[in-house]
């Protein structure tokens, strides 16, 4: 799960109350679909800082609810605002993602250095989703040979 970190990072999630947040403001279908119909309670997940000086892994979070309408886009004030959306028919979903722990950081570039990663989605040419599943796979080489502490 990817965010800009000076609009919300990792160290924000572990401030939060109860180290959890809803993952609002998803305005991408694919990525929408990922959240809404493959995430479950108990689910890990990187938690990865995007469009920023050195993107990268930051830290380990859970999915801690199963998918509910977003509230943002009901809101005219907000900047998620969705004029097509009703309470009765959402467009967009959103699950609370809880704090697991802080890892080292693992920046892009270092992703990007390991054969063991090269099909992995959020490394491929062109991919701007906010959220992509990981292969179990990938998900152990990283967190056993990258995130070693």
């Amino acid at each position: 799960m990817k965010s800009e970190p000076d609009e919300f990072s990792f160290d924000d999630l572990a401030k939060a109350p109860g180290r959890r947040v809803p993952w609002f403001g998803v305005r991408n279908y694919q990525a929408r679909n990922f959240m809404r119909d493959q995430m479950k309670p108990g689910d890990p997940v990187f938690f990865y800082h995007s469009s920023c000086a050195e993107p990268g892994i930051a830290g380990i979070a859970e999915v801690a609810s199963t998918a509910y309408p977003d509230a943002t886009q009901f809101d005219p004030k907000s900047k998620y605002f969705d004029p097509a959306a009703t309470q009765e028919t959402p467009r967009w979903f959103n699950v609370d993602v809880r704090m697991v722990r802080k890892t080292p950081f693992v920046s892009l570039t270092e992703l990007r250095r390991h054969e063991e990663l090269a099909t992995m989605r959020l490394l491929q040419r062109g991919n701007r989703l906010s959220i992509t599943p990981i292969d179990p796979r990938e998900w152990k080489f990283i967190t056993g040979k990258l995130l070693k502490s």
